[in-house]
């Protein structure tokens, strides 16, 4: 039972659990965030280069596209030099899917009713089966089925559930169960509605998203109403924030977006007032360079950085560091929420990251000797 107070506890949806290579998701693993590369797949170098950063910067799985033949066979030596699992990204030919699967592909995005007969959909679950190779039912609010428009006049979230359910269902009658689902939309009232009737209809793990959401300022306030609504409610296993910018930025919103909910917490957050004529120093600029330093940190951190003693000293008793603007250029430094220290406005950024690398290398430390000692007293029974 969480010893957070009732207001800030997330219920998540129970659900079945999959693996996307090593990585799992549903059955209440941490929410994995995912992106997807917007090079060509057959360009090995710099597919790879982007998967690398996505990594870097958090990414626990990363997708890319399989348009064509090019594409699958350079998806061997993608996956093999992944540090991440692989998704291929399959539309409309069978083969392709066969072939990323061969290829060592930890998941294929399909849509099964594009896939075509249903002896090629067998061939694809054939596959993903041999490969030990899970699968994603990627249902698209721009793409529904011809029928399902036609009969609910346009997308809705009542469509958008029933095509999912025709894909489970071709799924499910070729004993295949391996897979989790998207139903997503740009619109966020649309998207969430359909999420919210999916998780009570089936137990398979989300895959959230809302889909061309934008570039990076809109499509991030977008993605963050829309996941955020979903995550609060406990739907969700796994999310992609859809950005017309650099994947790696798409990963640090994902993060970010988790981060705000206390579902994943991973580098430094960082708590700051938006400044005022009462700011001791610059803390729009200070923010943003510390930030920028400390963006290789993976361990959990908590910083406010506070212009002045209004709600600075408030704010350093909740975080593990923290930062007060004071008279005359000094300004005071928190420890688990107590006074410290001052420090120079010159100095201040220098001390803050120092002081960081400190605490993550300590806690790096400490849950190394944990493990240690689990690892001895487990080889001692």
């Amino acid at each position: 039972m969480s010893s957070a107070p009732e207001y800030r506890q997330i219920l998540r949806r129970k659900s079945r659990q999959i693996f996307v290579g090593s990585v799992p998701v549903g059955g209440g693993a941490p929410i994995s965030v995912q992106t997807m590369t917007n090079t060509l797949t057959h360009d090995v170098r710099g597919t790879l280069a982007q998967i690398l950063k996505a990594a870097e910067a958090g990414a626990d799985i990363v997708r890319v596209s399989c348009p064509d033949e090019e594409s699958t066979a350079a998806l061997k030596e993608i996956v093999r030099e992944s540090p991440v699992p692989i998704v291929a990204d399959i539309h409309f030919h069978y083969k392709r899917a066969i072939e990323a699967a061969e290829a060592g592909a930890a998941c294929l995005r399909i849509n099964p009713g594009n896939i075509g007969s249903e002896q090629r959909v067998r061939e694809v679950i054939k596959a993903a089966k041999d490969y030990n190779c899970s699968m994603r039912i990627g249902v698209n609010a721009g793409s529904l089925e011809r029928d399902l428009l036609e009969q609910f006049g346009e997308p809705n979230p009542a469509a958008m559930v029933e095509s999912a359910r025709r894909h489970i269902r071709i799924l499910e009658d070729n004993d295949f169960f391996n897979f989790k689902i998207s139903v997503k939309a740009s619109d966020v009232f649309l998207a969430v509605a359909a999420y919210q009737e999916l998780a009570e209809a089936c137990d398979y793990p989300l895959h959230l998203g809302i889909t061309e959401a934008g570039g990076l300022r809109g499509g991030t306030v977008k993605s963050s109403i829309g996941l955020g609504m979903l995550l609060w409610s406990g739907i969700g296993d796994t999310i992609r924030v859809s950005l017309s910018a650099p994947p790696e930025e798409e990963v640090k919103v994902g993060f970010d977006i988790l981060k705000s909910l206390d579902l994943r917490h991973r580098g430094v957050r960082v708590v700051s007032c938006p400044s005022c004529a009462r700011q001791g120093f610059d803390v729009i600029k200070t923010v943003a360079m510390v930030e920028d330093r400390v963006a290789h940190i993976q361990t959990p951190i908590t910083l406010s950085i506070i212009g002045c003693i209004v709600n600075g000293p408030g704010e350093a008793r909740e975080t593990d560091i923290g930062l007060t603007g004071g008279g005359n250029g000094t300004h005071m430094v928190y420890m688990a929420g107590r006074q410290d220290h001052q420090i120079s406005t010159e100095q201040m950024v220098d001390h803050l990251v120092e002081l960081i690398e400190k605490k993550a290398a300590a806690v790096e430390a400490a849950k190394a000797e944990a493990a240690k000692a689990a690892d001895t007293a487990g080889a001692a029974e």
